[in-house]
C-alpha cells in the first residue's frame, strides 16, 4: 500500500519550552481537541491534566487483579485440602482458613502486580516498535531539548488547514504534517 494515498496521522507542533507546551495543550483542550499527545525530554508536571487525560482505569485493573489472585489462591487451597486430597491430621478441620492466609496474601500481590504491568502495557499501546512520528525528522529532538504537541487527524475537531493555523497561532516554532 502506498503511503502517499493514506490520510495523514495528524499535525505536530514544536515548542521551545515546557511552559509553551503547557499553554498550547491547555488551549488545544479548551478548543475541543481530545485526541492529542505531548512529548517532552523530561516529565512536565500537570501536562497530563492539561491534555485532558485522566488516569482512573489502571487502579481498578490492579484492584481486580488482586481480588482475582487472592480468590484464586484461596480456592486452590480449599479445593485441594477439602475436596481433592482431604487429609485429617490429628483431628484438625479440613478447611483451616488461618493456614490459607499466607498463600492467599502472596497470590493477591502476584495478581495485582501482574495486572499492573500488563494493564499498563495494554493502556499505553505497548509494545509499539513503530510510530508515525518517527517520520518527522525534527522529532528526534524530543529526547533532547524540544517539546512537541501532536493532534491526531481522527479527532472530531481536526481540519488540516484550521488546525495548522491554530497551532501556528500558539507560538509553535514549526508545524509539520505527520504521514501514516
Amino acid at each position: 500500500m502506498r503511503t502517499d494515498t493514506l490520510p495523514p496521522y495528524g499535525l505536530v507542533a514544536e515548542f521551545d519550552s515546557a511552559p509553551g507546551l503547557m499553554r498550547a495543550a491547555e488551549k488545544a483542550r479548551d478548543q475541543g481537541f481530545r485526541l492529542m499527545d505531548a512529548y517532552s525530554p523530561f516529565p512536565v508536571e500537570g501536562l497530563m491534566e492539561a491534555l485532558g487525560h485522566r488516569s482512573a482505569v489502571l487502579p481498578w485493573i490492579v484492584l481486580l487483579g488482586g481480588i482475582v489472585g487472592g480468590l484464586g489462591g484461596y480456592l486452590l487451597q480449599y479445593i485441594t485440602s477439602v475436596h481433592a486430597y482431604p487429609l485429617n491430621v490429628g483431628g484438625r478441620p479440613l478447611h483451616s482458613w488461618p493456614a490459607f492466609i499466607p498463600v492467599t496474601f502472596e497470590c493477591t500481590i502476584l495478581g495485582a502486580s501482574l495486572s499492573a504491568v500488563f494493564g499498563m502495557l495494554a493502556l499505553n499501546g505497548l509494545p509499539r516498535p513503530y510510530h508515525p512520528l518517527f517520520h518527522v525528522e525534527r522529532f528526534a529532538l524530543a529526547s533532547r531539548d524540544r517539546f512537541f504537541l501532536c493532534i491526531r487527524a481522527v479527532d472530531a475537531n481536526y481540519d488540516a488547514v484550521a488546525t495548522r493555523q491554530f497551532l501556528e497561532g500558539l507560538g509553535a516554532r514549526e508545524v509539520t504534517e505527520v504521514p501514516q
